[in-house]
């Protein structure tokens, strides 16, 4: 279980000495915790640890309140505007005909065009993985008919029973 460590704010505050930045962001300099509380309460506002580390801790004079309200808006805002990249997958195999590989290719081709990365992959069984190579070759001629749209992140490479490929979206530079 994490311990969130909450900011110390008003009479939670026991330090001995703190620098005190008023709500302009002006320096009002050195005092005693009490006494920057009741400069706080004259004018309505809240003292707020932001910097307990400092020696004398740094204190500021604001809106506690409001502080908090735009500190959400923010990350609020920051989430809205990530993209998570999803990887999809797409599997081939060492004898796939040439009409499968355009079918899968338009597939991959949707993944990429949405942002998503695509990992191709080929399963091998049996007498298969002596011969590798040529799933190898596959799955480089599978990324060459989708050089337009897509650059290769990781190339093939075996895996055990696996050949694996990523290919990552290609960034438009216009």
């Amino acid at each position: 279980m994490a311990v969130k460590q909450e900011t110390q704010i008003n009479s939670d505050i026991r330090d001995s000495e703190v620098r005190v930045v008023g709500p302009d962001g002006s320096q009002l300099g050195i005092m005693s915790a009490r006494e920057a509380n009741e400069l706080a309460d004259k004018q309505g506002l809240d003292l707020v640890k932001i910097s307990p580390h400092t020696n004398p801790p740094v204190c500021k004079i604001m809106d506690y309140g409001k502080f908090l309200f735009d500190k959400a808006k923010k990350e609020k805002e920051q989430r809205k505007n990530q993209k998570v990249v999803e990887l999809k997958e797409v599997q081939l195999s060492m004898t796939i005909e040439q009409h499968d590989i355009d079918i899968k290719a338009k597939n991959a081709i949707r993944f990429l065009q949405n942002g998503d990365k695509v990992k191709v992959s080929i399963r091998m069984s049996g007498r298969q993985q002596a011969y590798s190579d040529r799933g190898v070759e596959t799955e480089n001629k599978f990324a060459e008919s989708l050089a337009e749209y897509a650059v290769i992140e990781k190339p093939a490479k075996v895996e055990g029973r696996n050949i694996i490929m990523i290919l990552a979206p290609k960034t438009a530079k216009k």
